[in-house]
């Protein structure tokens, strides 16, 4: 009866793009494999899309990772898929949720549940049968919109016109859902900046604010990953337009000191901010003249390759730089010594942070990226058997000097100039 009446009050046929891009999804991807294990193992089992997918088929966006929601348990998932010969692991069972794997495509699925107990960062579930008790314990209405295979919507809170009119409205009570999970704040902040050309509502701005402390709550990693995320949408550069959005993150990341960068870029900064990685993307706003780069390694645990990367540029710029300082000569001891990477962020920080667009960083940018790190043509066993030196350190020391001649002279050393060094 329950199901009877989801169908009569909350699903809606969609004739258009939105049922058949949600149709598509389920015909061509193995989508269609993971709706046939979990519907066909009960009479009363039944699977669904969820959250991001479909928002992202509303608004005509890649749909690029996709969620499923069951009111089968997570026991009985594992065993629908084991089924049907389906790969799987148990990313997070704990909390209901399963990883299917079938060739290249992953795909979430997470048992219907309702949270029991919250501290602001974890939350201890209940699985449940009720599909609008799930919804209903999500964070915003545009996430709680689901939808068969056909591409029927179940919407109890109304998210697809929240969608359309632009409103990134919270479910039940603003302040309790924060409470929940304090990650919301910036969820708020990236939904607001990729979906809403409206104002913010003062109150939730208030509510957020009142609560913005509990974000200490968080592990460095949640943050950091939650704000790759709004880094990397289509919306990032309103970021810097919002007033609200930006002062929050200002507040929630003391450490970005240089996001002013990103209110006055450059045509080139502009044309190539979404094709820069998430790394560089940090050296824009931590790195300056002060020691802000280490202060931010010490709040934030990132790799250490990303470190070693960050680092290099900002080494780099601990210096007086100009314009002048980019020759090839300069650059080609870090492409030598430190890879391609390294030279390659050091002009495209340079390009991203100027006034104006200097054509010769881009064409050495060009030169760098195409260039490969050549060999050294002098080893250690010539100088042994044509100069008799002996295997030691002064044989390192004039390898030392041979090699710092041959990056200096644009990867080139005459004879006469290994000759000289050898006899010295």
């Amino acid at each position: 009866m329950n199901n009877l009446l989801d169908r009569i009050f909350f699903r809606s046929k969609n004739l258009d793009y939105i049922s058949q891009n949600l149709k598509d999804i389920t015909n061509q991807t193995p989508a269609n494999k993971i709706f046939e294990a979990i519907n066909n193992y009960s009479k009363s089992s039944e699977v669904r899309y969820v959250g991001g997918c479909i928002r992202k088929v509303i608004k005509k966006e890649t749909v690029d990772d996709i969620d499923l929601a069951t009111n089968l348990k997570p026991d009985e998932v594992c065993e629908a898929l084991k089924n049907k010969d389906i790969n799987f692991y148990e990313t997070g069972i704990d909390h209901g949720t399963v990883t299917a794997i079938i060739d290249k495509y992953r795909y979430e699925i997470t048992s219907l549940r309702k949270d029991i107990k919250t501290d602001g960062r974890h939350a201890k579930v209940q699985f449940s049968l009720d599909w609008k008790e799930d919804a209903a314990r999500r964070d915003f209405s545009i996430n709680s919109i689901y939808s068969d295979g056909e591409g029927n919507l179940f919407d109890p809170n109304n998210g697809k016109k929240d969608l359309d009119e632009g409103s990134i409205n919270f479910i039940g009570d603003t302040e309790d859902r924060i409470k929940e999970d304090y990650l919301r704040i910036l969820r708020y902040i990236r939904f607001f900046i990729n979906y809403s050309d409206n104002k913010h509502r003062p109150e939730t701005i208030k509510i957020i604010k009142r609560n913005i402390d509990g974000i200490s709550k968080l592990s460095s990693e949640r943050l950091l990953d939650e704000f790759k995320k709004l880094t990397k949408s289509n919306g990032f550069i309103k970021l810097f337009k919002d007033k609200e959005s930006l002062e929050l993150i200002e507040i929630i990341f003391p450490q970005l000191k240089n996001l002013e960068r990103f209110k006055k870029l450059n045509s080139y900064a502009n044309d190539n901010l979404l094709k820069i990685d998430f790394i560089f993307l940090l050296s824009l706003m931590i790195i300056d003249e002060t020691d802000n780069t280490d202060y931010f390694f010490y709040k934030f645990n990132i790799s250490k390759k990303d470190q070693k990367r960050l680092k290099l540029i900002n080494l780099f710029y601990k210096e007086k730089i100009t314009i002048k300082n980019f020759t090839e000569k300069n650059l080609n001891k870090i492409f030598y010594f430190n890879g391609k990477q390294a030279v390659c962020d050091i002009i495209n920080f340079k390009l991203f942070t100027s006034s104006k667009v200097e054509k010769k960083l881009i064409k050495l940018m060009k030169t760098y990226q195409d260039k490969v790190i050549p060999t050294i043509p002098v080893e250690a066993n010539l100088l042994m058997n044509k100069y008799n030196i002996p295997e030691g350190k002064i044989l390192g020391s004039k390898l030392k000097m041979i090699e710092e001649i041959w990056v200096s002279n644009n990867f080139n050393i005459s004879d006469k100039q290994v000759e000289k060094i050898a006899k010295s």
